[in-house]
């Protein structure tokens, strides 16, 4: 049995995302301009097999609306905002972004997405946690996507 054929789109995204979740980090405790990040990033990294539009999007577009992704968050939360880790505060934030602005991409990619980073960057059980806080996400910003698959 052959292989099934690899998604170009798909890797071309998950590299995105992998390299955008480290530059909203670095945003995050450092504090530098989201613009100086995404230079030293394209001077630093390939961007060759990189998804270059989906990493400015979310480079770009989650520190544009960061309250209102806290807002959305705080309430799916069991702790305060300030008490997550700086990575798992990040991937929430891209989940978050992503399944309300990015409507193109299925909920499901999405928090597999966020879990498959959390499994490589953050804490032993962090994937657990985003995957439940991201599902609870998707239940309100997606309802009539989840009801269509049900």
């Amino acid at each position: 049995m052959s292989k099934p054929a690899r998604n170009p789109l798909a890797a071309a995204r998950r590299k995105a995302r992998h390299y955008a979740m480290q530059a909203l980090y670095q945003w995050y405790m450092a504090g530098a301009a989201v613009s100086a990040i995404e230079a030293e990033f394209r001077t630093d990294y390939d961007f060759e097999h990189v998804d270059l539009a989906y990493f400015q999007a979310l480079l770009h577009g989650v520190p544009a609306c960061v309250d209102q992704l806290e807002e959305r968050l705080a309430p799916l939360l069991d702790r305060q905002l300030d008490d997550l880790d700086p990575i798992e505060r990040t991937l929430l934030r891209m989940g978050v972004f992503e399944l309300e602005q990015r409507i193109d991409v299925p909920y499901k990619v999405v928090i597999n997405e966020q879990v498959a980073l959390a499994k490589k960057f953050g804490a032993t059980a962090s994937h657990k946690y985003i995957n439940g806080v991201l599902d609870r996400a998707a239940r309100q910003l997606r309802k009539v996507e989840i009801d269509a698959v049900s």
